[in-house]
């Protein structure tokens, strides 16, 4: 789908494996004031997660993938009452990612605090079974070159994981809008010729909807009014062009849906604080 597509392009993710070992029991690990998001796989034997006080049991092959900022402990330790603590050792696998803190898709309400992909769901996923093998092992032979491979293959994970969570989170307003015939068709138009000059009499139109029906359903779902997606979409396309090509400011601004450049130079430093060169400069 073009629209996940688009969404996944503005995040910009980056990330690695920081830790690969055998932890011997009693132990514990704090992950707090982080502003990242976080992945942890039990490779081998078993430990509890504590995110928020909600305890949770993960078992061999277990991925948990936490949000942004989201502070959580990985312990040996079972809480009181449940069954013994983990007394063989358990092999850890934990990365981090981040993404561009300064896009304009609609993403910070999308990832939960925490998903749990358990090893049974994990076999299904063949591909992403296999990749997390290799990151692995990549990580752990400390070949030369291996921590631009790990780079790579974290980014490629983090990128599945965050797929996942796109079919999981099916009550989430946004992805109700993928949903739903009108909105996602409309979102569709948008992302596939953001320079088309779209209002909200042209978008009905296609979408075979009033225009008043189809600005309140639109606004409903996607948590903002058309106009106003349609600039972020916009605002996306033009940083692309800006930081991936040499095309000059008045043909970024035609691309991205302006026929006047300095109207494009107006929103654009409106959204991101700097001028078109600027932005392409740093």
């Amino acid at each position: 789908m073009e629209v996940l597509s688009d969404i996944l392009r503005a995040m910009r993710v980056e990330g690695s494996v920081y830790f690969c070992d055998k932890l011997e029991a009693p132990w514990r690990k704090d992950f707090t004031e982080t502003t990242d998001a976080s992945f942890h796989m039990i490779r081998r034997g078993e430990c509890w997660a504590s995110v928020n006080d909600n305890v949770t049991y993960l078992g061999p092959g277990d991925l948990i993938f936490l949000a942004p900022g989201v502070d959580h402990v990985l312990t040996s330790d079972a809480p009181a009452g449940d069954q013994v603590s983990a007394a063989a050792g358990t092999m850890l696998l934990c990365g981090y990612c981040s993404f561009a803190a300064d896009t304009f898709m609609p993403l910070a309400d999308i990832f939960p605090q925490q998903t749990i992909i358990r090893a049974e769901e994990l076999d299904r996923h063949v591909w992403l079974k296999g990749m997390l093998d290799q990151l692995s092992s990549e990580y752990l032979s400390e070949a030369p070159g291996s921590e631009l491979v790990v780079n790579k293959l974290t980014e490629v994970v983090l990128i599945e994981l965050v797929r996942i969570n796109f079919c999981r989170e099916q009550d989430n307003p946004f992805l109700l809008a993928l949903n739903d015939d009108s909105v996602s068709k409309a979102l569709t138009l948008i992302h596939a010729q953001p320079q088309q000059s779209w209002t909200l009499e042209s978008l009905a139109s296609e979408v075979a909807l009033s225009r008043a029906a189809f600005a309140k359903r639109f606004t409903s779902l996607v948590g903002q009014s058309m106009y106003q997606y349609l600039t972020a979409v916009r605002m996306e396309r033009a940083r692309e062009f800006l930081s991936t090509t040499q095309l000059p400011v008045y043909e970024v601004a035609s691309r991205s849906g302006y026929e006047s450049e300095l109207a494009f130079k107006r929103v654009f430093k409106k959204y991101t604080g700097e001028t078109p060169n600027q932005y392409r400069k740093r």
